[in-house]
């Protein structure tokens, strides 16, 4: 299994991408650098995307948004469930037949 890393950051990413703008292919900036020349042209593809010269994809503002509506619709669906658990318990324990000791 390959080892996981930490992602690149943006001003590395960016610079990559300058590079091979300016004539510089991914496999030579691969063999120079860490990253793979897969990686290298997956990130050129993305900043044409948010450029609005590409459009077989998302912008990267609207990964973020899904991202951040998935993480809120999970949170959202752990609290329903927290509250219908908890509805279900009160309505046992003040069902009929219970005394309310008064």
């Amino acid at each position: 299994m390959p080892k996981s890393r930490p992602p690149y950051p943006a001003a590395f990413r960016q610079q990559m991408v300058e590079l091979v703008r300016s004539g510089r292919t991914p496999g030579e900036l691969a063999r120079e650098f860490e990253p793979s020349a897969e990686a290298i042209r997956n990130w050129v593809a993305q900043a044409d995307r948010d450029a609005g010269k590409r459009t077989d994809g998302l912008r990267t503002e609207e990964q973020e948004e899904i991202r951040r509506l998935r993480r809120e619709n999970r949170r959202l669906r752990e609290e329903r469930e927290i509250l219908a658990k908890a509805t279900a318990w009160f309505a046992r324990e003040t069902g009929p037949g219970r005394s309310t000791g008064s």
